[in-house]
């Protein structure tokens, strides 16, 4: 298998894992990837876009659907009254770490096949990837405080 298939295959086999497991809590999969990154602290709507990659439209639509269930909620921004950040609720914050946990513990079996050192390796590498493209951090590392 080349590289490219490799890297599409792998995208497939991960995002089926998050969805799945994100239709079992309830959520779209958009809805995970929103709470994951608010996990880590509020947001304001442009920078949510940004780390999303979601159109304002959608976005607005994603954070209204996730506001009206529970979710979230919209804040003013301490220094512009104008600005809005989202924030977890809650039941957002119960939900999100349940589902977080779940997610993770299906995709670290995903290369159970490998030995320690292969694990190992294919994490140092997909790092590497995944810095040197600047990809948006929306899902926390589990070794990061969860």
């Amino acid at each position: 298998m080349g590289m490219a298939a490799a890297l599409v295959r792998s995208t497939f086999l991960v995002s089926a894992v998050y969805a799945e497991s994100a239709r079992e809590h309830g959520l779209s999969s958009q809805q995970g990837q929103l709470l994951c990154v608010l996990m880590a602290r509020p947001y304001g709507m442009s920078e949510l876009g940004e780390t999303l990659r979601l159109a304002k439209s959608s976005l607005t639509g994603l954070v209204d659907r996730s506001e009206r269930n529970g979710l979230v909620r919209r804040e003013q921004e301490p220094d512009d009254l104008r600005a809005v950040r989202v924030a977890l609720t809650a039941h957002g914050r119960t939900l999100v770490e349940e589902f977080y946990a779940e997610t993770c513990r299906r995709l670290e079996e995903l290369p159970s096949g490998l030995d320690a050192d292969e694990r190992a390796t294919l994490v140092r590498l997909l790092g590497r990837v995944v810095l040197d493209n600047e990809v948006p951090e929306v899902f926390l590392a589990l070794d990061d405080d969860h």
